[in-house]
């Protein structure tokens, strides 16, 4: 018996819905094992597999998609068509609701989104498309280790032409902010709490303002190649930017903010996820 591992696969970028949270960005890298008997080739399995097959089947079941807990008893699903829609109530009284294509979903039967089970699941379907020789598969899911200042974030680029394009899905991200040349632990650490848990919203998809339970919510919608997309959303986890919220803006708009209030030449260093991103200055 032989083991062979791939250590960062992939990286999983996606949302997930939690009731005190609300709905969270997230970016989960991926670490794969497989155990079984050598085939004809001396080999488990080819890497070069492993880099495509695996890595195609993994993003296609979480990447870039919106989880949601089914089996929680603050969530209710219905499909239409090839429509699902979701309503998912928070703790604080106020609800997310996600309308969108069937494929820009993950419903988990869980009573909450959590690695070590989703992980297991993608094992036992995984397993199943693999040569008879792989008689095991272990998968690790696990944050980046950041040494600093990072916030989760959730947005939908409309124009997009991949799976971006879908209004849910996120990243866990760290923020770099340069004053004059030199980091700046402070403004990081409160831009950083200020996105925490954050929806970054183009101004231009917001269709309404409600309330719900006596809480202010924004309501919003779009269509995109794949489909008719729409999240409504509690006011106060939307940070709203003027252009579409790609990371390029994001991270310009952060630099106009910061420098607004600080003197200096100012850089800031959003990522993306992990390992990318895009620079903004201002001053």
């Amino acid at each position: 018996m032989a083991r062979l591992f791939v250590d960062n696969l992939t990286v999983m970028d996606f949302s997930f819905l939690d009731r005190e949270r609300g709905v969270v960005g997230e970016s989960w890298i991926v670490d794969i094992e497989l155990t079984g008997e050598l085939d004809e080739q001396g080999m488990v399995f080819d890497f070069g597999h492993v880099k495509k097959q695996i890595k195609q089947f993994i993003d296609a079941q979480a990447d870039h998609r919106l989880l949601v807990p089914a089996a929680s008893s603050a969530c209710s699903t219905r499909i239409a068509g090839e429509q699902l829609s979701v309503d998912f109530q928070l703790s604080s009284g106020a609800e997310i609701r996600h309308e969108s294509p069937r494929d820009a979903v993950l419903l988990l039967a869980a009573e909450a989104v959590d690695p070590l089970q989703l992980a297991q699941d993608l094992q036992t379907q995984l397993k199943s498309i693999l040569p008879e020789n792989v008689e095991d598969v272990l998968i690790k899911l696990r944050p980046e280790a950041i040494d600093g200042a990072y916030f989760h974030y959730t947005h939908g680029l409309q124009k997009h032409q991949g799976q971006c394009q879908r209004i849910a899905h996120g990243h866990r991200s760290r923020i770099e902010i340069l004053i004059d040349g030199q980091r700046n632990a402070e403004l990081e650490a409160l831009w950083a709490d200020r996105l925490t848990d954050i929806y970054i919203a183009t101004d231009s998809h917001i269709v309404e303002e409600f309330e719900h339970q006596g809480i202010p919510h924004l309501k919003l919608a779009y269509t995109a190649a794949q489909g008719d997309f729409v999240i409504s959303l509690p006011s106060e986890q939307v940070f709203v930017v003027p252009q579409v919220s790609t990371v390029e803006n994001i991270a310009i708009h952060l630099a106009e903010r910061v420098a607004s209030d600080t003197p200096g030449d100012v850089l800031v260093k959003a990522f993306e996820g992990v390992g990318k991103g895009a620079f903004g200055t201002g001053g």
